[in-house]
C-alpha cells in the first residue's frame, strides 16, 4: 500500500512535574486558573503527529510519505527521517517561519497540561494534494492528522473528490475546530481515529450522536488509555483489544501516534482489525517506555517476542516476515 500521512512536525519540549496536577486545582475555583508548575527536567526531542506517525511505520519497515509544512530549521529533521525510512520529499518548508513547537508537562499520574505554537504549520493551508498524488503515485491510504484545521478539512475534501480512503484523526485539533470543521473532516471517513474524551468532545461540538458518527464513517477507532483500543465496524463485532505490558511508564507523549502507526501499518499488510490494533498497543508501549516520541528500538526477533507475550502465539505467526525494522539510531 502507498499511504500518505499529513499533519504536524514539531519540536517537542517535554517537561517533568513531581507531583499531582490534581493537587493544586481548586474545586470551587476553576473558573479563574492562574498556576505555574516547577518542573524538574525539560526534553527537547523531535515531535509532531504525522512525523510521529510516519516515524513508527518506517520503524516497522514501511516506507510513508510524510505531508507537512515545516520551519526552516528543518534540515537535521529531515536528514533524521529520511535517514529512517520517511520519505519527506513532498515537505513544504517555509522560508519565513521555524518548525511549529509542542510544550507538554507531565505529572506523576502521567497527567498532562500541553501547549502548541504552529509556527511555520500555518502554511499547511497551501498545500495542494494533487500535484503530490501526481509526482508520487495515487495513495492506498491518506491518514489525516492534527494540523492546521484549513488542511485538514481540504485534505478530507480532496480526498472523497479524489475516491481516496482517508483516515481521520483530529485529536488535540478538536479543541480548536469548529463543529462545521470537525463534520466536514470525518464525514466518510474510511477510519476514525479517537480517544474517549475526544470521542465525547466531538459529540458535543458536532451536535451528531454516539451513533451518528459513527454512521458516518466504515470503522471507527477509539483508543481507551490503560484498558487500550476497541474497533468498531458496521455489521461486525466490536473488538476489544488490551495493552501490552510495559517495562518501565516513562513518557505517555506520542502514545496515541504510535498507536496509529502500528494499526495503519498492519492495514498496509492486509491484516485484520484485531491484529493490527494489537500491533498499534505494543507500539504505543515501546513509546510509553521511552523519554521523546521517536526514540524507541527494537529488532524483529525482540518485537516479535514481546507480541507473542502479549497476544499469543498465533499472533506471532500472523506477523512473522512483514516486520523489518530500519531503525538507525
Amino acid at each position: 500500500m502507498k499511504i500518505a500521512v499529513a499533519g504536524s512536525v514539531g519540536r517537542d519540549h517535554l517537561m517533568t512535574f513531581p507531583g499531582k496536577f490534581s493537587d493544586s486545582l481548586v474545586a470551587d475555583s476553576l473558573s479563574k486558573v492562574s498556576l505555574s508548575f516547577l518542573v524538574d527536567s525539560l526534553d527537547i526531542r523531535r515531535g509532531g503527529c504525522a512525523a510521529n506517525i510516519s516515524f513508527g511505520m518506517a520503524a516497522l519497515g514501511l516506507h510513508p510519505i510524510l505531508i507537512a509544512a515545516v520551519g526552516k530549521d528543518w534540515a537535521d529533521y529531515d536528514a533524521w527521517l529520511t535517514r529512517h525510512g520517511v520519505d519527506t520529499s513532498h515537505v513544504r518548508i517555509s522560508t519565513e517561519l521555524f518548525t511549529a513547537t509542542f510544550m507538554v508537562t507531565t505529572d506523576d499520574e502521567l497527567n498532562q497540561i500541553a501547549s502548541f505554537f504552529p509556527g511555520a504549520m500555518s502554511e499547511a493551508r497551501e498545500i495542494e494534494l494533487a500535484p503530490i498524488i501526481e509526482k508520487a503515485g495515487r495513495f492506498d491510504l491518506l491518514v489525516i492528522s492534527p494540523d492546521d484545521p484549513a488542511a485538514m478539512v481540504r485534505h478530507s475534501e480532496t480526498a472523497r473528490t479524489l475516491g481516496i480512503a482517508f483516515a481521520a484523526d483530529p485529536s488535540q485539533q478538536l479543541a480548536r475546530m469548529s463543529g462545521e470543521e470537525i463534520r466536514l473532516l470525518i464525514d466518510g471517513a474510511t477510519y476514525l481515529f479517537l480517544n474517549e474524551y475526544e470521542l465525547a468532545l466531538a459529540i458535543q461540538k458536532t451536535g451528531w450522536s454516539d451513533q451518528a458518527i459513527m454512521d458516518r464513517v466504515k470503522v471507527r477507532v477509539v483508543t481507551l488509555g490503560s484498558k487500550g483500543a476497541r474497533v468498531e465496524e458496521h455489521g461486525k463485532e466490536t473488538i476489544v483489544v488490551p495493552v501490552a505490558q510495559e517495562k518501565a511508564k516513562i513518557d505517555p507523549t506520542g502514545i496515541g501516534d504510535s498507536f496509529r502507526s502500528g494499526f495503519v501499518a498492519g492495514l498496509s499488510w492486509g491484516l485484520d482489525h484485531q491484529l493490527c490494533a494489537e500491533l498499534g498497543s505494543l507500539l504505543a508501549t515501546y513509546c510509553l517506555e521511552t523519554k521523546g516520541t521517536q526514540e524507541y528500538r527494537f529488532t524483529e526477533s525482540e518485537f516479535l517476542d514481546r507480541f507473542e507475550n502479549a497476544y499469543g502465539s498465533k499472533a506471532r505467526r500472523d506477523i512473522e516476515g512483514k516486520i523489518i525494522p530500519h531503525l538507525v539510531g
